[in-house]
C-alpha cells in the first residue's frame, strides 16, 4: 500500500481568516489508507477532520490532530445514464466534476454560484443553489460511503435510511466520506438575464419572480434603490455567449472595480452609501444562452467572510427590509450586496437548514480586513426573530443548546452521531460547539423509522 502524502505547517481557509496547526496533515490515495491512518488516529486519542477547498468561512475543519485532505480520492467512478446515476469520489471539486458529467451528457440538476468546493464539502454542509422546486445539493444524494473510527466502510443507502438522512448534511461529524452516488439530468441550456430593477419593485413582485422562474436569484446592495435580478430558465435555444468585448467588461466591473470599491470603503467607511450607488449604476443588463453549470458558476476574485441565513419563504421580503432598516439605524459599514436565494423543502437531510419548509436563503458579507461582528450579529439577531437557521459553512454566533430547538430532526441526527461515532474522534471545537458533545447512546431518544447502522464491510488491505 502506498504511503499518503503529508504536508506541513499552518492551514489557512479560503478567505484567509481561520487557520490552524495541524498535528499531521495527510492526502491519502485510497480508502483503504483513509482507513488505516484513521483507524491509527483514533486509537491514539487524536481528532480527524476533512478538508477540501477550505470555502467555508468558519473553524469547521480546524484541528490540533489529524487534517485529511481527500483531493487524491476524485473523479467520476461509475456513470449509468440511463438510471440517472453516478458514483464520484468525495475529494472532486465541483468544478471538475461538472466537466467530467458534460462529457457524458449529463448535469445535476442545480448548483451554488461557487464551484471551488469539493463535492463532500458542499454537500456536508447544506450548501444550495436557487429554485423554488429544487432542493438543496444533499437531496441529490442517492448512497455514500464513511469510514468510520474503527477503520470500518459503512455505506449508508435508504436500506437505513435513518443514518443516510444523517449523512447527507453531517458538517464531518459522522465519519470520513470517501465516496457518493448522485442523481444527475440530462444536460441542458439556461437562458440567463442579468439586469436591474427597483428594489421597492422586486420586493413588491417577489413570490411572481420566484414563481415564474426556473432559478431566480436577486442582489441588493443597502443604501442603494436598486437590485440586481438573475433570472435562469431552462431553453431548448442554441448555446448564444456575450461578446468577448462585454464579457471582460461584465468581469472587471464584478471583480476588478468591485474590488477597488471594497478597498475604498475599508479605508473610508463614511463613503459606502456612495461607492455602492456608484457600483450598482455601473451594473449592465445581459442575456445569453450556455449550458447550465457555466451559468449557475460565477467568477470571485474578491476575498470576504460570510454569513448566511435560512428563513421561511413567506417572511424574505420583510426580513431584508429589516435588515436594511438595521443598517440605516446602526450606521453599519457595509459595501457588499445581500444576495437572495430560493429553495424547496428539504426532509432528506436531518441538518439541512431548509428541513420541512419553502426556504429564502439570505447571505451578508463583509469585505476581507473589515469588521464584522457587529453587522453579522444584527443579521442574526433578526433572523432568529423569523425563525432563521444558519447555513453550516458560514459564520454564526449560536450554540448547540440555542440550535437544537430549530431542527425538528435533531435529536434523530444525534442519536445516528452517537452510533457512529461514540468517543467523538470526528468532533473539533467547532462542533462541540455547535452540535455539543457527542451523547451517550443510551440518552438520545431512538427514531421509530430506523435503527439499523447500515451495512459495513471490512476494511481492506
Amino acid at each position: 500500500m502506498k504511503e499518503s502524502i503529508p504536508t506541513v505547517g499552518t492551514w489557512t481557509n479560503w478567505a484567509g481568516d481561520e487557520s490552524c496547526a495541524p498535528r499531521q496533515v495527510l492526502q491519502p490515495r485510497s480508502v483503504d489508507e483513509v482507513a488505516t491512518v484513521t483507524e491509527r488516529a483514533a486509537a491514539e486519542g487524536r481528532a480527524v477532520r476533512v478538508v477540501g477547498s477550505g470555502h467555508s468561512f468558519n473553524d469547521q475543519v480546524c484541528t490540533d490532530g489529524l487534517l485529511l485532505n481527500l483531493d487524491r480520492i476524485s473523479g467520476l467512478r461509475h456513470v449509468d445514464a440511463e438510471a440517472g446515476l453516478v458514483t464520484v469520489g468525495a475529494g472532486t471539486r465541483l468544478a471538475d466534476l461538472n466537466v467530467q458529467l458534460a462529457r457524458h451528457g449529463l448535469a445535476l440538476p442545480n448548483l451554488g454560484d461557487i464551484n471551488r468546493q469539493s463535492i463532500a464539502g458542499a454537500m456536508s454542509t447544506g450548501t444550495h443553489g436557487t429554485g423554488r422546486k429544487l432542493g438543496d445539493l444533499a437531496t441529490q444524494i442517492e448512497a455514500l460511503d464513511l469510514v468510520l473510527a474503527d477503520g470500518t466502510t459503512l455505506t449508508c443507502t435508504e436500506a437505513d435510511p435513518e443514518v443516510l438522512r444523517a449523512a447527507r448534511v453531517s458538517l464531518g461529524a459522522l465519519g470520513v466520506i470517501t465516496e457518493y452516488t448522485l442523481r444527475v439530468v440530462p444536460a441542458f441550456a439556461l437562458r440567463a438575464e442579468t439586469r436591474t430593477m427597483p428594489l421597492v419593485q422586486a420586493l413588491e413582485r417577489l413570490d411572481e419572480l420566484v414563481d415564474g422562474n426556473d432559478h431566480f436569484e436577486f442582489f441588493l446592495f443597502p443604501h442603494s434603490e436598486a437590485a440586481l435580478v438573475k433570472l435562469n430558465n431552462r431553453t431548448d435555444d442554441p448555446v448564444r455567449l456575450p461578446r468577448e468585448l462585454a464579457k471582460r467588461i461584465a468581469e472587471f466591473a464584478e471583480n476588478g472595480v468591485f474590488e477597488a470599491a471594497c478597498r475604498a470603503g475599508r479605508r473610508f467607511p463614511s463613503q459606502i452609501p456612495r461607492l455602492n450607488r456608484a457600483v450598482t449604476r455601473l451594473m449592465t443588463p445581459s442575456d445569453h444562452v450556455d449550458q447550465s453549470y457555466r451559468v449557475f458558476a460565477s467568477r470571485r476574485s474578491v476575498r470576504f467572510t460570510e454569513m448566511e441565513w435560512a428563513v421561511p419563504h413567506a417572511v424574505c421580503a420583510e426580513v431584508l427590509r429589516e435588515i436594511l432598516r438595521v443598517i440605516d439605524r446602526d450606521h453599519l459599514d457595509v459595501g457588499f450586496p445581500i444576495e437572495v436565494r430560493f429553495v424547496a423543502p428539504d426532509e432528506m437531510s436531518h441538518l439541512s437548514p431548509a428541513y420541512g419548509r419553502e426556504t429564502a436563503y439570505l447571505a451578508v458579507h463583509m469585505y476581507r480586513g473589515m469588521p464584522w461582528e457587529p453587522y453579522f450579529r444584527s443579521v442574526q439577531d433578526i433572523a432568529l426573530a423569523f425563525g432563521g437557521r444558519p447555513h453550516w459553512g458560514k459564520r454564526h454566533l449560536m450554540e448547540a443548546d440555542e440550535l437544537a430547538g430549530r431542527y425538528p430532526a435533531w435529536d434523530r441526527f444525534q442519536a445516528v452521531r452517537s452510533r457512529l461515532d461514540p468517543r467523538g474522534t470526528f468532533t473539533n471545537a467547532h462542533l462541540r460547539r455547535v452540535l455539543g458533545p457527542v451523547r451517550d447512546p443510551g440518552s438520545v431518544p431512538s427514531p421509530e423509522d430506523g435503527h439499523g447502522a447500515g451495512s459495513r464491510t471490512a476494511k481492506g488491505w
